[in-house]
């Protein structure tokens, strides 16, 4: 048995692997939300305006967000263990530079570079559970990259706060970059030992889809853009971008056809969209995301700029969520091929009850001890929120062949990324304009929120859609998973 395939031979080492795998994708995702807490410091060391505190956060969205699909056909072509460690090295070496920094535009420059590399590794993961795990096991190991998710969302924050105070001093923002680079070495040496090899994939003659990519990148860049800098760009011409971004993705899809015409291998396999389980999973990925990350976005704010906690305070307040998350994905993994979409259901149902238990809390709870009143609320939207990525990312890459892992896996984490993008935008509006017509930062807290709750909802009904529609035609996804396997 070779180290491509998943068996008993290499059990040991196929887990040993998914927890560098895991390690990296902690460190990648911990830097989209261990850096707002820093904002403060990078000011007053490199004195950035607001537009370069802006960069500094939403460039490595954007970066992260537009390399993750071309990352994934690359690793799906030239190998996912070698573009791993070319994403991490740059990765790390990037982190480096940030740390470095002596301005602005500098570290801006920087943090673009660090986000797409760290949209590199992130497709590489989820090909590489696909490759090594089957079965019970694959869901095991998704449900321990669900709590990878959850927690380093929810720990960044607290990171932040952590680093920034035991380092001190004007450059204390310096160290939520530096601790990177040790991290960042031993998983590189580890990988090298442990990631099993992979070949290009065969069949269809191999190139890599230039046009694919500058028409993808611009249609994804075009979405982004004005949902990440909302607050910084004034008026509403930004939204006109929205629709060149739709039109460039249709151009997109038909030039992928146009590729599979001509028999060459399209930047994303449009076959794998007749898969149900795919095209609703990944739906519903975008809609949760653009639920669930607001919380933290919005509730922060409220701590730190209304009820006055310090940065390490407010990290800590989001540490409930990030243990009900690692519970609860830890259970979902066991759970989903037992209970499919229903448990994402119930997921779902859970984050939207914790959400509620917020408001009310946020409602009742006076002065600054709203942060012990919001904490069994937090723990239990944490659970379900564990209950929702694990088994839901399970499920999407379920009857995908793992020959194309890598491109669908960027798919899937493409649109959490826009997901996350568009849930900011929408609920830090609802937020900052309450209280722009002077209201109270706990009433613009609690209508944020609420809002949240409503894009969850909607998620939980697109899992029931697809549940009935399962119960309804039960051989449909079958035959469509047999279907893309032939054509992988």
């Amino acid at each position: 048995m070779t180290t491509d395939q998943a068996g008993p031979v290499a059990d040991d080492r196929r887990w040993k692997a998914l927890a560098v795998c895991l390690t990296a994708a902690f460190m990648t995702l911990l830097d989209t939300s261990i850096v707002n807490v820093a904002l403060p410091s990078v000011e007053r060391g490199l004195h950035a305006d607001e537009a370069d505190l802006s960069w500094v956060m939403s460039g490595y969205a954007l970066t992260f967000g537009l390399s993750l699909v071309p990352a994934g056909r690359l690793g799906d072509m030239r190998g996912r263990r070698q573009t791993f460690l070319t994403g991490l090295a740059l990765f790390t070496l990037a982190s480096a530079a940030c740390g470095l920094s002596s301005g602005a535009a500098w570290l801006v420059l920087f943090r673009l570079v660090q986000g797409a590399s760290a949209g590199l590794i992130a497709p590489q993961t989820s090909a590489l559970i696909q490759q090594m795990f089957q079965g019970p096991e694959r869901a095991r190991a998704f449900g321990m990259m669900g709590s990878t998710i959850g927690i380093s969302t929810a720990v960044g924050p607290l990171a932040g706060g952590l680093l920034i105070q035991a380092a001190g001093g004007p450059d204390g923002w310096r160290s939520v970059f530096y601790v990177n680079l040790p991290i960042g070495v031993a998983v590189f040496c580890a990988a090298l030992r442990l990631l099993p090899r992979s070949p290009g994939s065969p069949g269809k003659r191999e190139c890599f889809d230039l046009t694919g990519v500058l028409l993808l990148g611009s249609g994804v860049l075009a979405l982004m853009l004005p949902l990440v800098q909302n607050q910084q760009w004034h008026g509403r011409l930004k939204w006109a971008l929205l629709p060149v971004g739709v039109g460039l993705l249709a151009t997109f899809w038909a030039w992928e056809r146009h590729q599979e015409r001509r028999g060459r291998t399209p930047l994303i396999d449009l076959g794998l969209f007749r898969l149900r389980s795919f095209s609703l999973g990944a739906l519903l990925s975008l809609v949760y995301f653009a639920g669930f990350t607001t919380l933290f976005f919005v509730y922060t704010l409220f701590l730190q700029n209304s009820m006055g906690y310090g940065p390490l305070a407010a990290g800590l307040s989001s540490m409930p969520f990030a243990l009900g998350a690692a519970v609860g994905a830890a259970a979902g993994g066991r759970l989903v091929l037992r209970f499919g979409r229903r448990l994402v259901m119930a997921g779902l149902s859970t984050v939207a009850v914790g959400m509620l238990g917020v408001v009310t809390a946020v409602q009742f709870v006076p002065g600054r001890a709203v942060a012990w009143g919001v904490a069994l609320p937090l723990l239990v939207a944490g659970i379900g929120s564990g209950l929702t990525i694990a088994p839901n990312t399970t499920l999407t890459l379920s009857r995908v062949p793992v020959g194309r892992g890598g491109a669908a896996g960027g798919v899937l984490q493409t649109g959490q990324r826009i997901g996350s993008a568009a849930g900011i935008a929408v609920v830090g509006s609802v937020y900052f304009a309450h209280l722009a017509d002077q209201g109270s930062a706990a009433t613009a807290l609690r209508l944020g929120l609420l809002t949240s709750v409503a894009i969850i909802l909607l998620a939980l009904l697109l899992a029931y859609a697809d549940l009935r529609e399962r119960r309804a035609h039960p051989e449909g996804e079958r035959r469509a998973g047999e279907a893309a396997r032939q054509g992988s």
